[in-house]
């Protein structure tokens, strides 16, 4: 993966908008990377707190939060995103013909 396909995936993270979500395959695609949604996985764990993408709002393709190697990212992730809104199904679902960017 060449750092110009993380920029355009941070480029397409940044597009989505608060209360929205979108999933690493949507983003993956938008990106010009169709079929590398584990990219998008990678480029996201890439970052640092410095850099201004809203990676919370990528999700899996169930509608679920990803598992992190770091212990707690999960529960962080979840609050982050109902601050902005958006509604879980049980402890970890999101309706994502509610809450899915459409681009």
């Amino acid at each position: 993966m060449t750092a110009d396909s993380y920029k355009r995936i941070y480029s397409v993270v940044r597009e989505i908008p608060r209360g929205r979500v979108a999933t690493y395959g949507q983003v993956a695609r938008l990106a010009g990377l169709a079929g590398q949604a584990r990219q998008v996985g990678y480029a996201l764990s890439a970052l640092n707190a410095e850099q201004d993408v809203p990676w919370h709002r990528v999700i899996n393709s169930h509608g679920e939060i990803s598992r992190r190697s770091e212990p707690g990212m999960e529960q962080i992730q979840k609050a982050l995103l109902e601050k902005e809104g958006i509604i879980f199904e049980g402890e970890s679902r999101i309706q994502l013909q509610i809450f899915q960017w459409k681009r």
